[in-house]
């Protein structure tokens, strides 16, 4: 069993920084890829980003493109989002998930361990 834990959520003004960092625990871990989506109140889970675990590379939703950035560190089995730039749209439970099957990297479904989710509230 895989668990990935968040930390790193917070209240902030508009502009500020947030950094959120999820580690993975548990049987050996060898993800393709892992992502961070957000859930905001009566609105579905989107896709926010994603790297690869052994190319690093990168995916980001449009809106976050030049303002967030994902990076992870292979021998702490963590994957870490900058967030730069804040913006009060940004609010939302922000959710860390892995996959160790190669698909979509942009929809949930693609996924199957999720972390419990850490929140984000940016005030105007």
């Amino acid at each position: 069993q895989v668990q990935l834990v968040e930390s790193g959520g917070g209240l902030v003004q508009a502009g500020d920084s947030l950094r959120l960092s999820c580690a993975a625990s548990g049987r050996t871990f060898d993800p393709v890829a892992m992502g961070w989506f957000r859930q905001a109140p009566g609105k579905e889970r989107e896709f926010v980003a994603a790297i690869t675990w052994r190319g690093g590379n990168p995916y980001y939703h449009y809106s976050v493109k030049g303002r967030f950035t994902i990076s992870r560190d292979n021998a702490k089995n963590t994957v870490y989002l900058q967030m730069n730039n804040l913006e009060p749209e940004d609010t939302a439970v922000y959710y860390c998930a892995a996959t160790e099957r190669i698909g979509s990297l942009k929809m949930t479904a693609s996924y199957h361990h999720w972390g419990q989710g850490t929140q984000v509230t940016v005030s105007s």
